[in-house]
């Protein structure tokens, strides 16, 4: 029996090449572009609008944003400082140009309303604050030292079976506390 989920590289590079000619030549108009009475943009005078309640545009005013932590496929996370407290936070900040799609923007969309909502347990993290700018959306939360459970897992190898239940313990709590939300 082999891996059904599995396909060979160059079948995926094959369906991957058929998929952009299918897309290619046909531009939709994007749901979220809104007309910009008060910026002049470069893209027709129309700006994307991404959060629907963000707690400011200017994320400067009040955080200080630092050194860069990592990266994902639509941004960048950086350690941040609050000006008032000198807390540190992480801020992820995700570049407009990489939200090509309607699906994309409700990801980010649905990723602050899930994130809003969560109940407070010392193993979720917490969203702060939300900034959205003409070029970014940053989502300023709670920052967690330690790195990836899977970057983890990677690099030891394996888990012994203690360790394993233990991360597996505190894995199912979190999902019982928001499954319950």
């Amino acid at each position: 029996m082999g891996n059904c989920c599995v396909t060979s590289a160059t079948a995926s590079h094959e369906n991957q090449k058929k998929k952009k000619k299918k897309h290619k030549g046909k531009k939709k108009q994007n749901q979220f572009f809104v007309e910009s009475r008060h910026h002049h943009q470069s893209n027709g005078g129309h700006k994307l609008i991404v959060l629907k309640e963000p707690t400011g545009r200017e994320i400067e005013q009040r955080y200080e944003v630092g050194r860069e932590l990592g990266r994902g496929e639509f941004g960048i996370t950086y350690l941040c400082t609050k000006k008032e407290t000198g807390e540190t936070f992480a801020c992820k900040s995700i570049s407009k140009k990489k939200l090509r799609t309607t699906v994309d923007i409700e990801d980010v969309r649905r990723e602050v309303e899930i994130m809003k909502h969560l109940p407070e347990h010392q193993n979720i993290v917490t969203l702060k604050d939300t900034y959205e700018d003409d070029n970014a959306v940053h989502l300023v939360m709670e920052l967690c030292e330690g790195g990836e459970l899977f970057d983890s897992i990677v690099a030891r190898g394996h888990y012994a079976e203690r360790a394993a239940a233990a991360v597996t313990k505190t894995i199912i709590e979190v999902v019982q506390v928001t499954s319950s939300y």
